[in-house]
């Protein structure tokens, strides 16, 4: 859900001086307590909460972890599930949520928690009905602008379900992408450099 203001039915909330008021979508976030089991983002200047996803959504991300889990240990990376961390855009500084994150051993940081988008290797989202939009249209472009250098985009709702690369970042978008159903092979390009079986998510469907 995206986070909206209500009318309040008591006196209005005014500034303390010592603590004022957000005035912009990430100052808000920053001041968020932690929000267990609720997925927090922020795209397109937008706040947005959200549920942490169905079992079956969790399932995908494991499955991506375990996709690329050997490829991790035999070079260094680490790789982290949805919920593991967040990911910080350069430039816009916008705090995202991915479901599935690939960096260097040695990847800045904004703050403790979150990675630095320029610093990552990879990112995937798997597409759910309330982020199907922002994950098929919106993040690409994030992520592009950001310099992630290729994005992965699992798609279970699609007809057929599918499994798309995006790769070659350049003034805000993905140059270069390629599309296949689950069941198929599919190569994520430099820096991964990697051959995707994508039959292992059809368990999912």
């Amino acid at each position: 859900m995206v986070a909206t203001s209500r009318k309040p039915r008591g006196p209005a909330l005014a500034p303390v001086p010592e603590r004022p008021l957000p005035g912009t979508p990430r100052e808000l976030f920053d001041s968020l307590p932690p929000l267990p089991g609720l997925r927090t983002e922020i795209i397109d200047g937008r706040l947005i909460v959200s549920p942490a996803g169905t079992p079956e959504h969790g399932w995908t991300g494991t499955l991506l972890y375990e996709a690329f889990r050997s490829l991790c240990r035999e070079r260094g990376w680490r790789a982290w599930m949805g919920g593991s961390v967040d990911v910080c855009i350069d430039g816009s500084r916008e705090p995202v949520e991915p479901d599935f994150v690939l960096a260097p051993k040695d990847c800045p940081r904004w703050g403790e928690r979150e990675l630095l988008s320029s610093g990552l290797m990879l990112v995937a989202e798997v597409v759910s009905k309330d982020s199907a939009e922002d994950d098929r249209i919106k993040k690409p472009g994030i992520y592009a602008g950001g310099g992630v250098p290729v994005m992965l985009l699992v798609d279970p709702l699609a007809k057929p379900a599918s499994v798309t690369v995006y790769s070659d970042p350049k003034e805000g978008q993905y140059q270069v992408t390629s599309t296949v159903p689950f069941g198929w092979e599919i190569f994520v390009p430099h820096p991964i450099g990697f051959t995707l079986d994508t039959s292992v998510f059809e368990e999912v469907l």
